[in-house]
């Protein structure tokens, strides 16, 4: 029987849609019996937007205003005053979306958004009952009070030790806590490359020798990559820079008008990220989860920027980089020449290099696996008389405390010991052989 999965995503910033859209893709390949349908928020909201009634520009828009002129300072002071927006709004927003389920009828609902997921578990009580609706993290970690985890029921999908804590000290149930290896990558980044660098670099006119820095912000791009490129060729260091601006023209055009004495190649958005990082030896940025995923995908130690004008939910994935041991954290992009010159010293940079390399993330192999566990835990509960799913939970209870997942006690799913099943069109292992699922010892 074939089951029908609702993936909800937004388009501010461009993670949302990628990550669903990856899932998506492995789900397909896998050949999964799902029919994935991809929703929108904006579109469902759209009837009771205030920001585009009074302003012509749909919600979700304005994230994307924010980053492409720079206007993240105060980011923490506007995270409460938008939960407040929604707030206000969330009779409406349960009403709409009850009224979706109603008629749509689920069989899963996956977020891969923050904010709305207690809207979601309410409509989902009233329009469709009994749908287990899963939260996807598509942040290193969350950013409470109400930003990706509620204390209701509902199923979190972790990226991070640190997000798995945050669940558990909210008090979801254990067994709806799951650890993912990191965060959603597109598949693409798992594909063995046969790349000869210096004759692609040539290609593009740099520099086939040299040190290659990629400069990514993510799919909005920053005016902030203009000045990476400002102090670094003022500093004269032995490197040069692909800079990929995403939509942001006026970077780009910048970028390509700059007088430099160091090569550099400004590609605009692009969809072959996996090629150009190929091609590079380190990474600059913004804290963004998926960039700084991305590049540790392929092996590249990262500089990223932590300060006042960093986004607030952002921040801890700065830290994260240091705790991993994975790169460098400046306060500003104009200490980039000394960051640089620290991390490109041979032997620093090749301790960066092999702990870059020795993160193990397949996420978007594992989660398709941890959806397949949630619907056969839901068809054994169907099947069980009310007492019997009351002693399960129970027993589910007693073995986290004994440092066993409760979803491998109470559902016989087989995580955590195999290597993953990959569908036709993918590499039978990643990294030579990995986990089909890490849980959280004792969550």
């Amino acid at each position: 029987m074939r089951r029908a999965i609702e993936f909800i995503y937004i388009d501010s910033g461009g993670g949302h849609r990628a990550a669903a859209q990856a899932l998506a893709e492995v789900i397909e390949r896998q050949q999964r019996p799902w029919d994935v349908r991809m929703v929108c928020i904006q579109d469902l909201f759209d009837s009771i937007d205030l920001i585009r009634k009074s302003t012509g520009i749909p919600f979700q828009e304005v994230y994307n205003i924010m980053l492409r002129h720079g206007w993240t300072l105060g980011s923490a002071q506007l995270v409460p005053l938008m939960h407040a927006v929604i707030r206000l709004l969330h009779g409406s927003q349960v009403r709409v979306l009850t009224e979706h389920w109603a008629e749509t009828q689920p069989d899963m609902v996956v977020s891969l958004i923050p904010h709305y997921n207690r809207a979601f578990r309410e409509a989902l009580e009233s329009g469709c009952p009994g749908t287990p609706l899963v939260t996807v993290l598509t942040d290193i970690a969350d950013y409470p009070p109400h930003f990706w985890l509620e204390r209701q029921s509902q199923y979190a999908i972790c990226g991070s030790r640190r997000a798995v804590e945050q669940a558990r000290a909210l008090g979801l149930e254990p067994a709806h806590i799951l650890e993912a290896s990191g965060m959603i990558l597109n598949p693409r980044f798992y594909q063995p490359r046969e790349v000869d660098r210096g004759r692609e670099r040539e290609r593009l006119g740099l520099d086939p020798g040299r040190l290659t820095g990629i400069v990514l912000f993510g799919g909005e791009g920053s005016m902030e990559m203009v000045k990476i490129a400002r102090v670094l060729d003022a500093a004269g260091l032995p490197t040069q820079l692909i800079l990929l601006c995403g939509r942001h023209q006026e970077a780009a055009r910048t970028l390509r008008a700059l007088p430099s004495r160091i090569p550099m190649r400004v590609e605009g958005f692009t969809r072959e990220v996996p090629h150009f990082m190929a091609l590079a030896d380190y990474f600059i940025g913004k804290p963004g989860p998926g960039s700084i995923s991305e590049a540790l995908a392929m092996h590249l130690p990262v500089v990223v920027e932590r300060n006042a004008w960093t986004l607030v939910h952002e921040r801890y994935n700065a830290d994260w980089v240091l705790e991993q041991g994975v790169g460098m954290v400046v306060g500003s992009f104009s200490e980039l020449p000394d960051a640089v010159r620290k991390l490109l010293d041979p032997v620093r940079y090749q301790a960066y290099r092999e702990r870059a390399a020795a993160v193990r993330n397949a996420a978007v192999f594992e989660i398709p696996e941890m959806l397949a566990g949630i619907f056969q835990c839901k068809r054994r509960a169907a099947r069980l008389p009310l007492p019997a799913a009351e002693t399960a939970k129970r027993s589910a209870r007693s073995a986290a405390s004994a440092g066993v997942h409760p979803a491998l006690y109470s559902c016989p799913l087989g995580w955590g010991g195999g290597a993953v099943e990959f569908g036709a069109g993918l590499p039978s292992t990643v990294f030579g052989s990995i986990n089909s699922m890490r849980v959280p010892s004792g969550s």
